[in-house]
């Protein structure tokens, strides 16, 4: 059976048609434009959103001229939106998970901090969405239609349901991890109301009926996109991790079974549900990797992404002069967790480049994967073996090179640029009867290209050390 498959990201939708065996024979994708503005602020047009939802997956329908039995819809997670759910029409803009503006409520709430981790494995930060949906309602000073994460808006418009998924849940600071329900008690820290929650659906839960795409299919399969990504890079067993590099880079290990509680103030979350069965995963975050490269881009740095690997093949940058950059352009999020840190170069020179500078945004965003793979190792109880990854750019040699260096693993290159996409279509079959098993829902693949450590463990050591030092710095300016 054919799948249409829909990862709806924050700066583009992508669709994708998938066969049984796993082959793509037909993609779409529309972009969408968050707006930055002052203090932090990121929103999003929602009608924006389902437009491209709806423009994507006609346009991979029409390319793979193939019916379609099934459709699976991954989302962008913690960006939330008040909107009026007997109408359907939205109270304004939506609010991004890069939004910062309600570090206010966190800070409000920083005396309840321990106890929401407790319940919700979370740690408390602006990032997730809770915290955003209190600010929200305060914004606004009205207790009219109901804040929920967009995806419950982007479902209830598709489907006509009230719904999210339980992984999409997990990321709001209001999940109960180990009753993987609504909590009472966090939802009262924040002013809000449980029974105004949507309901928590299995990752391939038969959600409802669409007509968004022509004709009348099903919609079988829901999940948050990081977690789709894990799902579809066959991450199946505790301990086995990815990364994706997009706007943002995330790394999530599965956990096994039962709530994790991290250590290392990680964030831990519910990586799917299937057939009744939940399974739990860690997550770090850099919250600006491909957005730190665009960034660089507008400061007239490089032209375009390749130029990164270009400018580390120059003579130039053959040396090391000991730039170190750490990406925390919107903050920083574990094991740090300073929503208010900003991004610096230090250790610069008058012998420093341009070249200089470029290479090492892409090992500040390895070191800090690299801090955040550590940092779950020490967690489970065993270092990492190995990395998979995936994004627009886990093209770059030279970033993936730094990340087996600092990890010191092999880092192994997801083969499709659609993880995310592939993931849903994976639960997408699971809920459609389809397939009876994760690894029989997603099928084999073998990495495009595998990179192995070259540098050894103490110069690793070492220069993550420096790096750490860096972004301590950072963060204690921030407070």
């Amino acid at each position: 059976m054919y799948v249409l498959a829909i990862d709806q990201g924050t700066s583009a939708t992508k669709a994708i048609v998938v066969a049984d065996d796993g082959r793509v024979v037909g993609e779409g994708s529309a972009p969408v434009h968050p707006q930055a503005g002052p203090g932090g602020a990121v929103e999003q047009d929602p009608h924006e959103l389902l437009d491209s939802i709806v423009a994507a997956g006609r346009a991979a329908l029409e390319a793979a001229g193939e019916p379609v039995a099934a459709v699976g819809i991954g989302n962008q997670g913690e960006t939330v939106l008040r909107w009026d759910r007997a109408t359907g029409r939205p109270y304004g803009p939506a609010v991004s998970w890069q939004d910062r503006r309600a570090v206010t409520i966190t800070n409000e709430l920083a005396e309840h901090a321990d106890r929401l981790t407790e319940i919700t494995g979370l740690p408390l930060d602006p990032y997730f969405a809770a915290p955003k949906m209190a600010w929200l309602r305060r914004r606004d000073a009205s207790d009219e239609g109901v804040v929920t994460g967009v995806d419950a808006w982007l479902n209830h418009q598709l489907t006509g349901v009230f719904a999210t998924d339980v992984s999409t849940a997990s990321r709001f600071l209001l999940l109960d991890l180990e009753r993987v329900a609504w909590s009472e008690e966090a939802c009262g820290l924040f002013g809000l109301d449980a029974a105004q929650q949507p309901e928590i659906l299995d990752c391939d839960a038969p959600v409802g009926e669409t007509t968004a795409f022509g004709g009348t299919l099903p919609v079988t399969g829901l999940a948050v996109d990081q977690q789709a990504a894990l799902f579809a890079e066959s991450c199946f067993a505790a301990g086995e991790a990815k990364c994706t590099y997009g706007t943002g880079a995330f790394i999530l290990a599965n956990a096994g079974p039962e709530a994790p509680r991290s250590a290392s103030r990680l964030a831990a979350c519910v990586a799917w549900r299937t057939g009744g069965e939940t399974s739990y995963c860690l997550d770090g975050q850099v919250y600006t990797a491909g957005s730190a490269v665009t960034w660089l881009r507008e400061l007239d740095l490089i032209a375009e992404p390749a130029d990164i690997d270009r400018l580390a093949d120059d003579d130039a940058a053959s040396s090391d002069d000991g730039a170190i950059f750490v990406p925390s352009l919107a903050g920083l999020g574990a094991p740090f967790w300073a929503p208010e840190a900003r991004g610096g170069w230090v250790g610069l020179s008058l012998a420093t480049r341009r070249a200089d500078l470029v290479r090492a945004v892409a090992h500040g965003i390895a070191a800090q994967v690299a801090t955040l793979g550590r940092a779950i190792g020490e967690d489970l109880g065993r270092p990492l073996e190995r990395l998979r990854v995936d994004g627009g750019l886990s093209r770059s040699a030279v970033l993936m090179q730094a990340q087996a260096d600092l990890l010191q693993v092999p880092v192994e290159r997801y083969p499709s640029a659609d993880a995310t996409a592939l993931g849903v279509a994976a639960f997408a079959r699971l809920g459609a009867g389809a397939a009876t098993t994760p690894a029989e829902a997603v099928g084999d693949w073998t990495p495009a290209g595998t990179f192995e450590p070259r540098m050894g463990a103490d110069e690793a050591a070492e220069r993550l050390a420096r790096w750490r030092a860096a972004a301590d710095a950072l963060a204690g300016l921030a407070r």
